[in-house]
């Protein structure tokens, strides 16, 4: 079975195509219009393993936020797609990155169940263009149609930049290792018997 999903959508402030392998090698095809986003989700193909293909078209002479909270609904969309019943996965996974002085740790569960807790104390400033309130802004839009609990800590960092890279390097290794198959795991990972 491949794990694999495309998604669209369109809205008076954006048009977004996302495709998303999660058997992938890292490779992705970017372009946003948001700089600074295409670096952070290239991390997450990258570091995570996940094949991404990503074009999308918003009001940004307005801001970021429309494309960025619409970059988190479609990825989040693609990757439950391609998660299907979740049949076999380890679905618990964290991870700690260090990026220099920063350092995060990202812990999550791939559980049916959105919720975001974003811990990440840092002022609400700018790296080039890109707001930094707008990671917290992708990461609710992302759980909340992936369909998964995610804790997000910052246990050190000044530099901004790096503090985020932390944050979305920590996100994809915790990511990809949720999302393997164990062949220990029969069936859907609860008690329950559905995600």
């Amino acid at each position: 079975m491949k794990r694999e999903a495309k998604t669209y959508r369109k809205t008076n402030e954006t048009e977004i195509e996302a495709a998303i392998a999660i058997e992938g090698s890292g490779k992705y095809e970017i372009d946003t219009g948001v700089p600074f986003m295409d670096h952070m989700l290239a991390q997450i193909a990258r570091h995570g393993l996940f094949d991404l293909d990503i074009k999308a078209k918003g009001d940004t002479e307005i801001d970021a936020h429309h494309t960025v909270e619409d970059l988190g609904i479609t990825l989040g969309e693609a990757f439950k797609k391609a998660m299907g019943d979740s049949r076999g996965i380890r679905r618990f996974a964290d991870a700690s990155v260090p990026l220099n002085e920063a350092l995060s740790s990202v812990s999550l569960d791939i559980s049916g169940r959105p919720f975001l807790s974003y811990h990440v104390d840092i002022p609400k400033e700018k790296v080039g263009e890109f707001d930094v309130e707008l990671a917290e802004e992708f990461f609710h839009a992302f759980v909340a149609n992936a369909g998964i609990t995610l804790h997000i800590r910052l246990i050190s960092g000044t530099n901004l930049h790096h503090i985020l890279e932390s944050i979305f390097k920590s996100f994809a290794r915790a990511l990809d290792s949720g999302t393997q198959l164990d062949e220990r795991v029969k069936g859907i990972p609860s008690t329950k018997g559905a995600l």
